[in-house]
């Protein structure tokens, strides 16, 4: 079962995503949690909530001005 595009761009904008960029970004999510569903043979909505996980704690670092160990910038 997916999720509707339109509940999917809400739920970004309620982690922290900008309003005018949550319906792309719920379009992008939702093609990414079904290539990862394809290859990794696990369910849409866990690939889904993973995904989903990932993009909130980018946010809360981002809203918190923690660096990126990796790319070293915040």
């Amino acid at each position: 079962m997916s999720m509707d595009l339109n509940e999917l761009a809400a739920l970004l904008v309620g982690l922290g995503c900008p309003r005018a960029k949550s319906a792309e970004m719920a379009a992008q999510l939702d093609k990414r949690a079904r290539q990862l569903a394809e290859q990794k043979g696990r369910p849409y909505e866990d690939a889904l909530a993973h995904l989903l996980g990932l993009m909130r704690q980018g946010w809360a670092a981002k809203e918190s001005g923690s660096v990126n160990v990796a790319s070293g910038s915040a």
